[in-house]
């Protein structure tokens, strides 16, 4: 067995939750630490990015959100199962610290360091804790959350850590913007993985009302479900827009970095994106978003004068095409909004999610 200090991540099937999760585990292996990512299959999707030499392991757990009656009966015997396999392997292999960043499949980890009374913090990405992390925030030594303010149990404190965001997109922190003009200009469209066809529904048609001379100089790259890809393909070449429609972007930072306008979800991990790169942007947030989290996520921005927010009650074509004129119109608007959300980014938030690890780990540098 190594003498390295172990790190075990536990983190739920989404990108919102596996984003913030690679981010750490690419600092500590630099700083010499062994990494383990316990996940389910769903998370495990997300791992194509993550370092080769961290050791994933799919853990049993369940939700009582999906499924029948017969189902959710056997959500707490799952869990209890995943959690005594998992204080099995700690025993086996110690962890020095264990970090959840939320979703049913943290819960045996985590669990397990509780129990076992191990070192352990969970991070919470958006404005509202998820249901994992609110069960867990008064059994953890730490509560870094990645946006501020976060809605806290009374009496829990938290540690305004940022949100992670992944290498690809520090490196293009800050990264030089070109105000609107009359010349090529780029809109970027993601949203998420799940509720976008909402922007699949009113994008196209917002995009094709833009004034004429706008309208020539646009060029979209849009993120849309495999189910919508078709129609909106075709709707944009109907209309003579310059599309790349996909279903999923994996150059994300890249596209964002190139745009003049970013329309999108307010997902926690699209939010510090786009305040580390510093884009102007029109946030959406998905109405369903559990304790209405999304909007939450989107304030910081907002507030900052960064970004415009559209509820989805008044999401309509006209309203969404009359804001990307205001912004496209507008060059030294559009450059305020840029200043604006790299006023509120936290580039350094790995960095010091990182400290916490050391400190919980007794060795801060």
């Amino acid at each position: 067995m190594t003498n390295k200090p172990l790190l075990v991540i536990a983190a739920g099937g989404t990108g919102g939750h596996m984003f913030p999760a690679q981010a750490l585990a690419e600092v500590m292996l630099r700083k010499g630490w062994r990494v383990k990512l316990t996940t389910d299959a769903r998370g495990a999707r997300y791992t194509g990015g993550f370092p080769h030499t961290i050791e994933i392991e799919e853990v049993s757990s369940a939700t009582f959100a999906r499924g029948g009656v017969l189902a959710k009966l056997a959500v707490p015997f799952k869990i209890l199962g995943g959690v005594l396999s998992t204080m099995r392997r700690f025993r086996k292999d110690r962890p020095d610290v264990v970090v959840g960043f939320g979703g049913y499949p943290s819960i045996p980890s985590v669990g397990a360091a509780f129990l076992m009374k191990l070192p352990r913090m969970i991070h919470e990405q958006n404005g509202v804790l998820g249901r994992v992390n609110e069960k867990f925030a008064s059994r953890v030594d730490v509560v870094a959350c990645g946006t501020w303010p976060t809605a806290l149990p009374e009496g829990i404190e938290g540690v305004h850590t940022g949100n992670p965001v992944r290498g690809a997109v520090l490196e293009r922190a800050a990264s030089g913007y070109i105000a609107p003009g009359d010349y090529p200009m780029s809109i970027l469209v993601i949203g998420g993985s799940q509720g976008a066809r909402i922007l699949s529904d009113t994008v196209p048609g917002a995009i094709a009302a833009l004034p004429s001379e706008i309208l020539r100089n646009v060029r979209v790259s849009h993120q849309a479900r495999d189910e919508d890809f078709d129609r909106v393909t075709a709707f944009y070449a109907e209309q003579g827009i310059n599309a790349d429609v996909q279903p999923f972007f994996h150059d994300v930072p890249a596209r964002m970095s190139e745009a003049q306008l970013v329309i999108s979800r307010s997902g926690a991990s699209s939010v510090a994106d786009i305040s580390v790169i510093g884009r102007p942007s029109i946030l959406i947030p998905f109405a369903a978003a559990t304790g209405d989290h999304q909007t939450a996520n989107a304030r910081g921005l907002v507030d900052a004068g960064a970004s415009i927010l559209i509820p989805e009650t008044k999401l309509t074509v006209e309203a969404l095409s009359e804001q990307i004129t205001n912004v496209l119109a507008n060059p030294e608007g559009a450059q305020h909004m840029v200043r604006a959300a790299l006023s509120v980014a936290k580039p350094d938030a790995t960095q010091e999610l990182c400290a916490l690890v050391e400190m919980l780990a007794g060795h801060e540098q």
